[in-house]
């Protein structure tokens, strides 16, 4: 299994180095950024400072060529003259505007201005510029947009908590339930029971979150207010000021009745959502292994009903739900990013969706890369747990 393991850690750094590259070059080539969000800030008769142009360049690398700034930004070199013996061996490296009308600004009455970008930028001018320590040792650079010049990891600290509590609960209530519930609808297969869980889990999985969502606000948080009954909140982590709720009294803000009171109605949306589809994998894949030989002949020792189900087919109808637990450990970083969105929650999947509004690219691709690189854990992990429940399966 140690072989195993180092090749399958050796991939995972060839994907997410793979990843990153792609996902820089991708973003910082789409419209938007730093300068497009100077035009928005001034009017359309001003023209733009060349100054305050050329310092955001600098500070941003927007004046580099595109490896150059992934280089920079990957491993936080070059970072000014590269020198061997004592001398400088390449200082005169060109390695930022090498054509002219580099950058364009477009103003709001249709107005375009080129930025001359024609004075060279050589590799002695970046010692002067500053930088991080690169992605490699966790410095993803500063937000451009969102929170200008604050470390992009301590604004995903800022919200990692939040995704963790919300994603860590309806994971931990989806699968608590759907494990017992797949494995009695298929045992007691045509059953009421089954029947009904079958139609509910259809039902589910075929409305999408944000439906599940907003209809869940309407009814537990609206409607129930306006009836006088205890209500839901329909959104935000904690109230802003203490709340008097019918029959559950005073909830005072901040406190943990409050986050608790917050916590129900996105959870219990999420929870529903991955119920649905989990319990209808887990009873479809139960009620393959309950046709098996084996099971027949454990059956047909007089083995207790009991132990057939749990000793004999719960471990091998568990074999191809690991694989779906792959997707759970990105799950709790990245958050659901429409849940978040609909119940206003400042957790990473929101926090992703304003940096792609705001095109701030180094949060983007923070998120694009961290949960590359916690997918691909998933799966190892995933590898590792099949032997867990099936000991016949062997990684070499």
């Amino acid at each position: 299994m140690a072989n195993y393991l180092v090749r399958r850690f050796i991939l995972v750094f060839v994907m997410a180095f793979v990843v990153s590259l792609a996902s820089f070059v991708l973003l910082y080539s789409a419209p938007g950024g730093p300068l497009e969000q100077l035009v928005a800030l001034q009017s359309t008769t001003r023209r733009p400072d060349p100054d305050e142009i050329e310092r955001i360049m600098k500070r941003y690398d927007l004046d580099l060529n595109l490896f150059v700034r992934y280089l920079r930004w990957l491993t936080g070199h070059p970072r000014g003259p590269i020198v061997i013996g004592g001398q400088e061996v390449f200082g005169d490296l060109q390695v930022g505007c090498l054509k002219e009308g580099q950058a364009r600004l477009v103003y709001p009455d249709g107005r375009v201005v080129e930025i001359n970008c024609a004075k060279p930028v050589f590799l002695r001018d970046l010692a002067e510029r500053p930088t991080g320590n690169g992605v490699i040792r966790l410095d993803f650079g500063r937000s451009q947009q969102l929170a200008r010049e604050q470390p992009v990891i301590e604004l995903i600290e800022s919200r990692l908590g939040n995704t963790l509590l919300l994603m860590g609960l309806s994971t931990f209530f989806a699968i608590a339930l759907s494990i017992p519930i797949g494995i009695y609808s298929a045992v007691k297969q045509y059953s009421r029971f089954d029947y009904f869980f079958t139609t509910l889990t259809f039902f589910g999985s075929g409305m999408p979150t944000l439906f599940t969502g907003v209809m869940g606000i309407l009814v537990f948080a609206l409607l129930f207010q306006r009836l006088g009954l205890p209500y839901l909140p329909a959104g935000l982590v904690e109230s802003n000021r203490d709340a008097v709720v019918p029959l559950l009294g005073t909830i005072k803000a901040g406190s943990f009745a409050d986050r608790l009171w917050h916590l129900i109605l996105p959870v219990a949306v999420l929870t529903f959502f991955n119920l649905a589809g989990w319990t209808r994998f887990i009873r479809s894949s139960m009620l393959e292994v309950l046709r098996q030989d084996y099971v027949r002949t454990a059956r047909a020792k007089g083995v207790v009903e009991r132990l057939v189900i749990l000793k004999h087919a719960l471990r091998n109808a568990l074999i191809p739900f690991v694989t779906l637990l792959a997707g759970v450990l990105p799950t709790l970083f990245g958050g659901a990013i429409i849940t978040e969105s609909v119940f206003n929650w400042s957790g990473i999947g929101r926090l992703f969706i304003n940096a792609l509004v705001a095109s701030d690219y180094p949060v983007a691709i923070a998120y694009v890369l961290i949960s590359t690189f916690l997918t691909l854990i998933g799966f190892i992990l995933s590898d590792v747990l099949y032997t867990v429940v099936d000991p016949r399966i062997r990684l070499s």
